[in-house]
């Protein structure tokens, strides 16, 4: 069934086995114009812009995931079922919640705990523990290492609610070692294991509940670079 309801491809091989994930369409258009080599925009439905182009003579797509994890469940289900595509690393903002995570650090989501009841559609008979898939993972790192860029790889929290009616209630998460807040990961995750790919999620820290510093919108759209780089080396 291609093209799908929601990405404008026609024809399998125009997006590339690999796919990198930022939520905001705006940084998909940043990564593929500052990063990629003959860039061509393959989606534009909805504005979650897609763009195909080769890093380093490796082909590589990028692509919006949009906010949330039903619009990332949607996104990444189509990639990953109806055009081929096999690994998928999410690049996005996030929230630290301990107080050693500080703004601009970078984390790699080895575990996303959630709020939503994503996996409900699974009928799976207990609780699913949605991870990166290792590979990926260990290279991640791998990259991070020989690029002299230090990381932290741990558990996240992928929730379904920004504004919180308990403001306070992340503190919770916290006691229990999650490094982070974002809106995604753990359908990415999801999706990718039902679909026997691979996914991992690497963030920037954008702001910290704990110290109530925030970068910009600006800053979250095109100073992220170290998080980008990784990518694509992995990619």
């Amino acid at each position: 069934m291609i093209p799908t309801p929601h990405i404008n491809v026609s024809k399998q091989g125009i997006i590339a086995e690999t796919v990198l994930m930022p939520g905001d369409p705006l940084r998909a258009k940043f990564i593929a114009e500052t990063y990629l080599e003959n860039p061509v925009q393959f989606n534009s439905v909805r504005n979650m812009f897609g763009y195909t182009g080769t890093y380093k003579g490796k082909k590589i797509s990028v692509m919006g995931s949009g906010m949330g994890m039903p619009s990332m469940g949607i996104y990444s289900y189509e990639l990953l079922n109806f055009y081929g595509v096999k690994n998928i690393i999410r690049i996005g903002s996030c929230g630290a919640i301990q107080e050693d995570v500080k703004i601009r650090d970078i984390i790699i989501g080895m575990s996303a705990s959630t709020t939503s009841n994503y996996a409900s559609q699974f009928n799976l008979p207990g609780t699913y523990a949605p991870t990166a898939s290792w590979p990926l993972m260990k290279k991640a790192l791998d990259v991070a290492e020989n690029k002299g860029i230090s990381v932290r790889a741990g558990n996240i929290l992928s929730a379904d609610i920004f504004y919180d009616d308990e403001p306070e209630v992340w503190k919770r998460w916290a006691r229990m070692g999650v490094l982070a807040i974002e809106m995604e990961a753990a359908a990415l995750y999801m999706n990718a294991a039902r679909a026997g790919a691979n996914a991992v999620c690497i963030l920037t820290v954008s702001d910290s509940l704990v110290s109530r510093e925030a970068t910009t919108a600006e800053e979250r759209q095109t100073s992220f670079t170290n998080m980008m780089e990784i990518a694509l080396e992995l990619a």
